[in-house]
């Protein structure tokens, strides 16, 4: 057989540019962010010890100058 390794389907390469996408694709990727940013802020806000830590604020009033 004869190999056509030239021919056939040729595929630019398009550096640094983004990809065409479709519609669908476009709006999958809008609403898979949406919904990570409110399940980031949602748990920030009802379970913010999982960020801050679990141990209360110290009391600076107790705090001295002295070394």
């Amino acid at each position: 057989g004869v190999r056509n390794a030239g021919g056939g389907v040729h595929i630019e390469p398009r550096y640094r540019q983004f990809p065409e996408t479709t519609k669908s694709q476009f709006l999958q990727a809008e609403f898979l962010s949406g919904f990570m940013w409110f399940w980031i802020l949602w748990h920030l806000w009802h379970d913010p010890d999982a960020v801050l830590g679990h141990f209360p604020y110290p009391d600076p009033s107790g705090w001295t100058d002295e070394e």
